[in-house]
């Protein structure tokens, strides 16, 4: 069951639902949006427009452009010069999360601490295979 939240945008109490992040009021306005901007960019002319040209055209809000091209209502392949930040470094992509540049060094730290984790799983090891000696003097 959803919950009773405040609108991100106007503050407006709604019921929550999985399909929309506003309240119906603010949804029925940014779909007048995507309106604008999708009829903007169906033209031929305007389909390798960036999104700072979408922008001062259309005045509909950056945030709102990226925020269509992450749950892919506008397709990179179809506008080419749009997309959207990378959620770890702000890079401008086209699909998924997350840039290649931020994937690369994920592994490569996933990678660093598998080593280190199996260099002390090693080393662990070794401390219970040693065997020490005391050697009692009796005269």
């Amino acid at each position: 069951m959803g919950e009773i939240v405040n609108c991100s945008r106007c503050g407006e109490l709604y019921m929550e639902n999985t399909f929309r992040d506003v309240c119906p009021k603010c949804a029925k306005e940014e779909e007048q949006m995507y309106e604008i901007v999708y009829k903007f960019l169906r033209q031929r002319e305007n389909r390798a427009a960036t999104i700072e040209r979408v922008v001062e055209v259309t005045g509909v809000s950056e945030s709102l452009i990226h925020k269509w091209m992450k749950k892919g209502r506008l397709h990179a392949a179809h506008f080419p010069n749009l997309g959207y930040p990378c959620d770890r470094c702000g890079a401008i992509i086209n699909k998924g999360k997350i840039c290649r540049k931020c994937t690369d060094d994920i592994e490569s730290e996933l990678e660093q601490i598998q080593r280190q984790e199996a260099f002390e799983a090693k080393k662990q090891e070794h401390d219970k295979q040693t065997t020490y000696y005391a050697a009692n003097k009796r005269n």
